[in-house]
């Protein structure tokens, strides 16, 4: 820890601000979600289910409310101009990392958007076809990465101690760059497959979310004072995301939607591009990388073998539920493994930071 600077650089945000940051979006999304949902019911936007895509129980799901995710968009937007509005000032609207996550976020929650709109237009589980969706994420990916480079002060350089006084560090250069692009694509496909089940993606990021506000608290502390405008982002994430929960636990009243999950994904990966803490990702965010990977290892089993699966449906949460656990036994349970990569990665940050190291 002797390597800590031992002056903070400024003052973090007051305990009144950041509760009052969740509060503020918590309320926002109870307030809303009881107009909005009878809303959606009357224009028909339901959530249309095919029996291939998951138990053939959750047809008992069918005509629920979709796109929930607009009403904490919304509240996650509104909430941070008001309480975010000195940090992004003193850093300049073109220069703010809160602003550059909450934009990228929404424009991945806006290819969400359309992805469930042709769904309920076409009454069909299918809305962009992978290559659309996948061509407009490159874009959106890019132009994030891109702004990064030019306007952040972000980290290539891993730093790996090998002791307290020693280690190894090395250079990734525009490689690094390429890691960012495809972190983003990556993680925030893997947080839309996470959301399978009534409140599994939510219960898995309020862990997440709550690591963010910790290591941004820090980083604001010592490293730069413009971190300290993700702590309020984090905590208007964590009480948005709370407010969902309410509505989205099972028996869930409504399902974030594409625009929900792809809108969540993009902030979890931009927020922890932010933080210079990419790699940790890998470990706070082990349940969506399980979910992401046990579709990959299915599908590939699947061609190699001409038709023989490895689970018994995937994301793996499915077959969770065709083994007989419950839908409420898998959320805890998943949430609870997301606290312990949490843990772990609070550890590992707190450690690596005490020796200087850069994480990206």
């Amino acid at each position: 820890m002797k390597n800590i600077p031992a002056v903070m650089l400024g003052t973090m945000p007051a305990v009144w601000e950041m509760l009052g940051s969740l509060a503020v979006s918590l309320a926002i999304v109870c307030a809303f979600m009881p107009i909005f949902i009878p809303y959606l019911r009357k224009l028909k936007f339901g959530q249309q289910i095919i029996e291939e895509y998951g138990p053939t129980w959750h047809k008992n799901k069918q005509g629920v409310p979709t796109m929930g995710g607009l009403v904490f968009i919304i509240a996650t937007v509104l909430t941070f101009l008001v309480f975010g509005f000195k940090y992004y000032t003193q850093a300049s609207f073109l220069s703010s990392k809160g602003f550059a996550c909450l934009i990228t976020s929404c424009l991945f929650g806006l290819i969400g958007f359309l992805d469930d709109f042709i769904k309920i237009k076409k009454k069909h589980n299918l809305g962009l076809t992978e290559m659309q969706k996948l061509l407009l994420q490159f874009i959106v990916a890019a132009a994030f990465v891109v702004f990064m480079a030019f306007n952040r002060d972000l980290g290539t350089i891993i730093q790996i101690p090998m002791g307290e006084t020693s280690g190894i560090s090395f250079d990734l250069g525009f490689f690094a760059y390429i890691i960012w692009f495809f972190a983003i694509i990556g993680f925030t496909n893997a947080v839309n497959f996470t959301d399978g089940i009534d409140g599994l993606v939510t219960g898995v990021s309020i862990p997440v979310m709550i690591l963010f506000v910790f290591v941004s608290a820090v980083m604001g502390s010592y490293v730069s004072e413009s971190y300290y405008e993700l702590v309020i982002l984090s905590m208007i994430m964590v009480g948005a995301l709370i407010g969902f929960l309410i509505f989205n636990w099972h028996p869930a009243k409504i399902f974030m939607g594409d625009t929900g999950s792809m809108f969540l994904g993009c902030m979890v990966v931009t927020v922890a591009i932010s933080l210079d803490m990419t790699l940790l990702l890998l470990v706070a965010g082990v349940v969506y990388l399980i979910e992401v990977f046990s579709v990959i290892i299915q599908r590939t089993y699947f061609k190699l073998t001409h038709g023989k699966r490895l689970f018994k449906m995937t994301p793996i949460h499915h077959s969770f539920e065709l083994s007989g656990w419950k839908e409420e036994k898998i959320v805890l349970v998943f949430t609870a493994v997301s606290v312990v990569g949490c843990v772990v990665a609070a550890v590992l940050f707190w450690l690596l930071f005490c020796n200087h190291g850069i994480l990206i």
